[in-house]
């Protein structure tokens, strides 16, 4: 039998109560665009404020990324402590950090406060190396972790025994913040604290034109939100409103999830703490165990558009890398099927980092936005930050993400440059790739 592909993710599902589309103009004092953690939590921190609130969604809450991820709550910021000390040096490197590990807590405390079972393991995620060159870039890593604050240990090969971590992965950077969790009841345990706010929720609304102005006015198919401002909070989906093409670019991420494990399996691969692993390869692999047993994964392989233009699936090539990739750090569960993949879109920015800001003539269309990946906890803990920033009130996080981005370049340009990237790191992974698995061949 072969994989199924999923339309959205095995984490949610349309809601039996979704809410009407916008049936005709509305006023407002902010209209917030998007329904994932970002959002809806901007909403809430609006919303207690005493705000009048209302949030669109094209689809339903939870439709995009925060509904198809891989459910890793991680402190991760920028492309790596080591990359980030050497650009901008030690302070705002501790600073990046301390923002990380609050945004964890952002997301602790929003469970606890709304009653949210997500199925949250804080277990923390290991960075993992599968060949000793990738070993020595993570005791790299966590020195400069303990310089800047960030909890972090470093775990050799014989604490990835101890702590019976699958073998394939020989040594690791443990953040010690964080762990997993179920995206899809996350966001929706989300959507359920804005509703009983009462919050206004527009879904299957999507935002058609953003028209600006002293009131900025939304344009959607059946009718027209006219706001004091706007927050888009819109990730990857922004560039198809126009906005911020220079800031942002999309990439599409795969992910599957295998079959459930019987007991024999689960006692082969060890895992007992169940820590997210996410690889370091130059684009990462992640996997992590859910608490029906199945392992979810996958990362390899991203594509990026062209033009920005979110209209591709997951195709058979990138598929078939994230199984083999499966295969290749599982050989032990070399019958358990791949029950089923999905895809989705991610926003990522040239130096890593989310982006955070306001524009239009007016100042007053407000975005945050820009994940690159590691969007659970960053996303949740930008909604009360753009929340402040609409507010005017002062927040020590802004002045992190408020510098422009380096700007990306016009198409074909960026595709150019964007694919060059690409190809580079997807090199250097299939070399080291191929060194593991001849080194495996001769252990064997």
């Amino acid at each position: 039998m072969g994989i199924r592909k999923l339309d959205i993710s095995p984490w949610i599902t349309a809601p039996v109560d979704s809410r009407p589309a916008l049936p005709g103009n509305r006023a407002a004092d902010v209209a917030v665009v998007g329904a994932g953690y970002t959002g809806l939590s901007a909403a809430l921190a609006l919303r207690r404020a005493g705000v009048d609130v209302v949030v669109l969604e094209r689809d339903f809450a939870g439709f995009g990324a925060s509904g198809r991820n891989a459910g890793h709550l991680t402190p991760t910021i920028g492309k790596d402590l080591p990359t980030l000390l050497m650009l901008f040096g030690r302070t705002r490197t501790a600073q990046l950090v301390e923002f990380a590990e609050a945004s964890v807590r952002s997301v602790e405390d929003t469970i606890r406060a709304h009653g949210i079972d997500c199925d949250y393991q804080p277990s923390g995620n290991v960075m993992a190396a599968v060949h000793p060159k990738q070993e020595a870039r993570l005791r790299r890593a966590a020195g400069v972790a303990a310089q800047v604050g960030a909890h972090v240990q470093f775990l050799d090969r014989a604490e990835m025994r101890r702590r019976r971590l699958p073998p394939a992965f020989i040594a690791g950077a443990w953040e010690k913040r964080g762990g997993t969790l179920d995206p899809g009841k996350y966001v929706t345990g989300l959507r359920r604290a804005v509703l009983a706010a009462g919050i206004t929720l527009y879904e299957q609304t999507p935002v058609q034109e953003i028209i600006e102005g002293p009131r900025p006015r939304l344009r959607t198919p059946h009718g027209i939100v006219t706001a004091d401002a706007v927050v888009l909070a819109t990730n990857a989906y922004t560039v198809e409103l126009g906005h911020l093409r220079t800031a942002i670019y999309p990439l599409h991420d795969t992910l599957f999830e295998s079959a459930p494990l019987n007991a024999a399996q689960l006692a082969e691969i060890g895992w007992p703490g169940r820590e997210g692993i996410y690889t370091a390869h130059e684009s990462l692999e992640s996997y992590r165990l859910t608490t029906h047993g199945t392992i979810v994964g996958g990362s390899k392989g991203v594509r990026y558009p062209y033009g920005s233009a979110l209209t591709r699936d997951s195709t058979a090539w990138t598929i078939a890398q994230n199984s083999r990739a499966f295969r290749d750090r599982f050989p032990t569960l070399a019958e358990l099927p791949i029950s089923h993949t999905w895809g989705g879109w991610i926003a990522m920015t040239l130096n890593f980092l989310p982006v955070l800001g306001v524009t239009g003539a007016h100042h007053n269309v407000y975005h945050a936005l820009g994940y690159n990946g590691h969007g659970v906890a960053a996303a949740t803990a930008m909604g009360p930050i753009v929340a402040d920033c609409v507010l005017r009130r002062p927040n020590p996080h802004v002045d992190q993400f408020k510098r422009f981005p380096v700007p990306l370049p016009p198409e074909p340009l960026r595709w150019l440059m964007i694919r060059g990237m690409l190809g580079v790191v997807n090199a250097i992974d299939r070399r080291l790739d191929a060194r593991v698995r001849r080194s495996t061949i001769k252990r064997s």
